[in-house]
């Protein structure tokens, strides 16, 4: 029988923590934090959960070989139970965009949805998979910019998606290991990725952090965060490139990722509301010891 545990290692529940700073950064880069941003935040996760789901299902077969303990090849949650599931999420997810963000946030969660979907069933295993992977990320952050004005939103969006774009890359060796050229790449992809987020843009609002008198401080001190713990993890793979310590790097990739996400909610402007969505990294590498964000 299935339980709830099964269920969570499915959608890789935990790894969850890293979606709601996409819309939280793409918010504050826009001018549109609102009571509605944790209802498109909380649309954001369910399909980031449907999205899990439906890579289980689409690689059940080979999972039945390389990673016979998860839950589909186990046999611990059936295959048209995970499709289902994944369907579901993503009828809620999209649902929910469109009841709080009305068109604008439809018009960003259905391609949304249907990038996901297109990653997991068409793109996953080709050479454009990490790109298709990092647009969803960067559409995330943009569904939390729909109630304003997009254009402002774009660099957050480009950003994260970057950062997404190595997480990807190193993922596809998490089987296999790596060639050391691989994570040296993907290194250098993280210094860009933490120095554009460290860099203030104009008109940036007063950071609301008591005893921080400049806007770019905090950013600069959380972007920081984000490239000692993520770019530590790969450094080791680049001396030990095995399986092992590509999935650490891949895990420390999106647990770290809030750090990202809070420095750009506080550049633009809410550096109190950054430091809250930058808290769900550690909790995130935490409950990742139980169930794993891979």
């Amino acid at each position: 029988m299935t339980t709830l545990a099964d269920v969570a290692e499915l959608v890789r529940a935990p790894a969850a923590l890293s979606v709601p700073g996409d819309v939280v950064a793409g918010a504050a880069a826009a001018g549109a934090l609102s009571p509605r941003t944790p209802a498109l935040a909380g649309a954001s996760v369910l399909l980031y959960w449907a999205g899990m789901a439906a890579n289980d299902w689409a690689d059940r077969r080979l999972d039945a070989v390389e990673r016979p303990e998860r839950p589909i090849p186990s046999g611990r949650v059936t295959p048209a139970a995970a499709l289902g599931l994944a369907a579901g999420l993503t009828a809620a997810g999209v649902g929910v965009a469109a009841a709080v963000g009305g068109r604008r946030a439809a018009a960003l969660a259905v391609p949304l949805a249907a990038s996901i979907w297109g990653y997991d069933l068409l793109a996953k295993n080709t050479a454009a998979g990490p790109a298709v992977m990092a647009a969803c990320r960067g559409l995330d952050v943009l569904l939390g910019a729909s109630g304003g004005n997009l254009v402002r939103a774009l660099p957050s969006a480009a950003t994260v998606a970057a950062h997404t774009w190595t997480v990807t890359t190193l993922s596809r060796r998490e089987v296999t290991g790596a060639a050391a050229a691989l994570p040296m790449r993907t290194l250098v992809g993280t210094a860009l990725v933490a120095a554009s987020a460290a860099v203030a843009v104009p008109g940036a609002r007063r950071a609301d952090v008591p005893g921080v008198r400049s806007a770019a401080a905090l950013p600069v001190l959380l972007a920081g965060w984000y490239a000692a713990r993520y770019g530590a993890a790969q450094a080791q793979v680049v001396r030990d490139p095995s399986a092992g310590k590509v999935r650490a790097a891949v895990g420390a990739g999106i647990t770290g990722l809030p750090a990202l996400q809070g420095a750009l909610t506080a550049r633009g402007g809410a550096g109190l509301l950054g430091l809250a969505v930058a808290a769900a990294a550690p909790l995130g590498r935490r409950l990742a010891r139980k169930v794993s964000p891979t």
